[in-house]
Parts: C-alpha cells; structure tokens; sequence
C-alpha cells in the first residue's frame, strides 16, 4: 500500500504525491534510493520485508524512499520488532509536508559528494512532533513580548543500538516548525553533531572519547555533542556494592544536542535551529575491550564484578524478576535497554532571512544556499522575516512510550 498522503510535499520539497483520493504516483513504481529496503526480518519478527516495503513513499528526485509505519501492521497484525516514533500523520504540518522520506538527505550526499557517502541503517529513524507547542521571542526586555504557538515535527536518525554513533556525527535530520508569529522552517538536511570519530561521555557531560575514524572521513565539526554512556559510567553507577540501587539514569542516558544552520553561498546563516534528542535506556554503551567496541547493558543485569559489584534494582531487578529469570539477551524483546521511550527539547529557533526568498537550495549539509537548484541540492522554506525565538523552548515526546508488542533492539 502507498502511503503517500496529500500533496503539499509538492510544495515544500518537489515530491511527486498522491491525492487526497488515493490517485496519483505510485511509489510501487518509481526507482528505489539506497534507503529503500534496507530492513528485514529477523527470528522474533512475524512481517515479511515484502509488508515492511509497503511502507514507502516518493522523495521529492522520483524515488522510493521507506516511511514511518506502526512496529505492528493494522492490515495483518504481523510484528516489525522496531518502531519509529509518533505516527506524524496527527501533525497539523502532515497536510503540509507529506510523509517524510527516511534517507533523502542521505541520497543527495552521494550525489553532491560521491566519494564520500553516508549510509544509514533502517531502524534508527525517530519521529516526534507536537501541535499547539508554547513558545516565547527572546526579547532583550525582561519579559516576553507574547506568547506565541508553534506546530513542530522533527525526524531524527537517532541509532541507539549499534556502534555507528561513537564515531559517526553526521545523521539525517528532518524539522518542520510553523508558528502564529510567521516562523516557519522546512529543512531537511544531514546535521554533524559535534566532531567526527569522538563523543562525550555521558555521566559526566565533559570528558571526551576517541573511538576511531568516522565516516565519511570527511564529516565537518558540527556544533552541539552526542552524549553517549561508555563503561565507565555503567562500572560507576550500574555495577554497585552492597545494599546500593544501581543509578540507570545516570549510568544508561543518550542526549544527542544539535546546532543547526542553514547558510547562503557566501557562509552567511539563513536559519539555525538547536533541538536536543534524549534517549533513557538505550540498548548499548562504549566498551573499548568489546571487539565491535559495543557493550550490551541487558548483560550487565547477569554480570558481576570480582569485588562483587553488580546491577541492582531498578530495569534489571524487573526484567529479570531479581535473577530468577535467566536467558534475556540484549535483542530479547523483553530486555527493557531498547530505547523506546524519547524526549525532543525543542530549544532555540532563528531565522535571519527578512529580504527573502523563501526557497533555498543548500547542499545536504545546509551550507551554500543558493536560489536556483544544483545537483545534490535540497529545497529548503523559510519564512522571509528575521525573529528569534526562545532559546530554552519545550520539551515534547516526555509522557510517550514507543514500545509495543514485538518490539526490541535493534530500534
């Protein structure tokens, strides 16, 4: 089944899409992006690639592209084993923009840079979004000059489960922001997240991890950090001694803080933007004596240390019915350590664009915005005014559980 809705994405990103009957370019037909079909079942899944496949929609170059789709098929009631956030359709921006093609940006990169690719697996695309969302100008007086509502809808690739992250800090990002105020954003685009082949250590936000070469090798410095949990925050607040409660929340937490730009051809910033992507409990940690550099924190719920350290309490005393139930692997769908549940904190959004146009075309970084297309561009809308607004905006996705029946690492 196609699952292109409506036809806006014509207008913000030059995709061919159905009409609100159902008729119009089937994706079944168009050429398929490298993207596109990446996914398969595994033991613990009971859909078929072919039913995952379904899932797609038509990227604004004419091709097949996957999309967001349910961790369980309304249609058979079979199980993907990984989910993809908030269903967007509920946005009021879905009439807007369509569904978001998964790896656009990714494909434009290939051909802007072909030396250089940037491949991402199926799995790590996460959706949120929120309606009606209180914001705030940041005014230079000391309060607000009013209150202003903004419709946001984010996508990040936000792989949680695999090693890819530890050196790898350029990732697809989609945002879509539409306020009351004028502020609107439209941008798709790869964002780096601090350097390329390191990451911060979570538990204590400052020391900085080497982990190797990142690829493509040469991925830009981008601004923010990836916070990533390595062994030494599962040794110090996982791994306890005596009657202590291991800390979950400080040993096993992700927090990946975007600095986004989108800039003309001569450097100049169009439009930035800041989100913070927070995941709690996802299915992995940097353990440098691990061959693949991946250590599993299901495992860490059996392990113990020669002192005698060992998780207590908390995910591991529920999955494991205090020990008594042995056997859950770090891809079991019982293991709780699947990254399921996620927050966006929206944070600041600046536009600098008051003598327009509201179409650029930037290069799959956002950088050399351009008026007129290019090959690898993406067609970026921002609204032709110059605002600024609050930069410690909401949080969104808080209260909201991903998981489901069937679903489990990878996710």
């Amino acid at each position: 089944m196609a699952v292109i809705r409506g036809s806006v994405l014509v207008l913000w990103l030059g995709a061919a899409a159905c009409l609100p009957d159902g008729t119009g370019p089937d994706p079944a037909s168009a050429p398929p992006a490298r993207a596109f079909g990446l996914w398969a079942p595994g033991p613990n899944e009971t859909c078929t690639k072919e039913q995952h496949d379904r899932y797609a929609t038509l990227g604004p170059d004419g091709k097949r592209y996957p999309t967001w789709h349910p961790p369980v098929d309304p249609a058979s009631g079979c199980r993907f084993g990984h989910e993809h956030g908030r269903d967007p359709s509920g946005s009021r921006l879905a009439a807007m923009v369509g569904p978001i093609p998964f790896g656009y940006a990714n494909e434009q990169l290939e051909v802007w840079d072909p030396l250089n690719p940037r491949h991402e697996d199926h799995v790590g695309h996460k959706v949120e979004w929120e309606n009606g969302v209180a914001m705030r100008v940041n005014s230079d007086v000391a309060s607000p000059l009013f209150d202003i509502r903004c419709d946001v809808l984010v996508k990040l690739h936000q792989g949680t489960h695999s090693k890819d992250a530890f050196t790898n800090n350029v990732h697809e990002l989609v945002y879509h922001i539409a306020c009351n105020d004028g502020t609107t954003m439209h941008v798709t685009m790869l964002t780096a997240i601090g350097k390329p082949g390191e990451f911060v250590r979570s538990c204590d936000g400052s020391t900085r991890i080497t982990a190797g070469a990142p690829t493509p090798l040469n991925s830009p410095h981008g601004g923010g950090q990836r916070l990533i949990p390595d062994r030494d925050c599962v040794l110090e607040h996982m791994l306890v001694g005596g009657t202590r409660t291991s800390n979950l929340g400080s040993a096993l937490h992700e927090s990946w803080q975007t600095s986004n730009q989108v800039r003309r051809e001569n450097g100049s910033t169009i439009a930035s933007f800041d989100p913070y992507f927070q995941v709690p409990l996802p299915s992995r940690f940097y353990d440098p004596s691990a061959p693949n550099l991946v250590g599993r924190p299901m495992d860490m719920c059996y392990a113990a240390e020669p002192n005698g350290d060992r998780a207590r309490g908390g995910a591991c005393a529920e999955a494991t019915g205090n020990g008594q139930v042995t056997g859950i692997a770090w891809d079991d769908p019982r293991s709780p350590f699947n990254g399921v549940r996620r927050k966006v904190d929206i944070n600041g959004n600046r536009i600098d664009n008051a003598e327009g146009p509201a179409v650029w075309f930037t290069d799959p970084y956002g950088r050399n915005g351009r008026t007129s297309s290019f090959p690898g561009s993406i067609r970026q809308v921002i609204a032709p005014i110059r605002t600024a607004l609050d930069p410690h905006g909401p949080t969104i996705g808080h209260a909201r559980f991903y998981g489901g029946p069937g679903v489990r690492a990878p996710n």
